[in-house]
């Protein structure tokens, strides 16, 4: 029975070590990676440089996954605005890079089950922190001076939460004090409920804001309005 005590204990490290010898696998091919596609920016000790690219060390996983994901990164040039866009690489390589990031310390990956959120709190929060850019039902606008709040429409849950807490670009990020993560699953629950909006009204007119909404029905009502009294009126001799 000894051996099977000792092959079970073998078995049980091997399980055990398996994810850590993973993990520092895929953070080398990771490195390989960062040299070649983002180095340039954030240097070879992923320190920053700059007017150039920050430092990455300490923005963990969240950050790293945010950006690569997402296709912000990396930058043909530092002075663009990183917007979303098709990932430059595969979900292996982009898994390899965020596992290097990650080894230099900072926030995991969030998890997020928008299920635990509270749609009317989203709604709320969103309404007071984030509705003045990416306008209330989250269809993306313009901040100021050069800068463009996206649409939200293409967001997971995951990629929200981690936005709430980076704060790409001109966004503010957002601590655990500010918006806690059961807040945050609430704002990422109002986000993705936003998809597909009950238009009580009737014609939604794609939902692109209150201002727009309101001169389009004075249009529309100038025109009726026009028009019944052409056929009510009658011309002056």
């Amino acid at each position: 029975m000894r051996w099977l005590a000792t092959a079970c204990a073998v078995l049980a490290l091997a399980l055990w070590a398996a994810p850590h010898v993973a993990a520092q696998a895929g953070a080398e091919g990771g490195r390989a990676l960062y040299l070649e596609a983002c180095a340039a920016c954030h240097g070879e000790d992923a320190r920053g440089r700059p007017a150039r690219g920050p430092s990455l060390v300490g923005v963990g996983a969240q950050s790293a996954d945010f950006y690569v994901s997402t296709g912000r990164m990396p930058l043909a040039d530092p002075d663009d605005q990183p917007v979303r866009a098709p990932p430059s690489y595969s979900r292996e390589s982009r898994r390899a890079l965020i596992d290097y990031v990650a080894s230099l310390g900072g926030p995991a990956i969030p998890r997020v089950d928008p299920a635990h959120g509270s749609i009317a709190e989203g709604k709320a929060l969103f309404t007071e922190s984030c509705g003045g850019c990416h306008q209330v039902v989250a269809q993306g606008g313009i901040v100021p001076p050069d800068g463009v709040a996206p649409p939200l429409q293409r967001a997971d849950a995951t990629t929200i939460v981690e936005a709430i807490r980076v704060g790409p670009y001109t966004m503010p990020s957002f601590s655990e004090a500010q918006i806690d993560a059961r807040e945050a699953e609430s704002l990422a629950r109002y986000v993705l409920s936003t998809r597909h909006p009950e238009d009580r009204g009737g014609w939604g007119i794609g939902n692109i804001g209150p201002v727009p909404e309101g001169m389009a029905a004075w249009l529309l009502a100038g025109v009726a309005l026009l028009l019944v009294i052409r056929v009510l009126g009658k011309r002056a001799p």
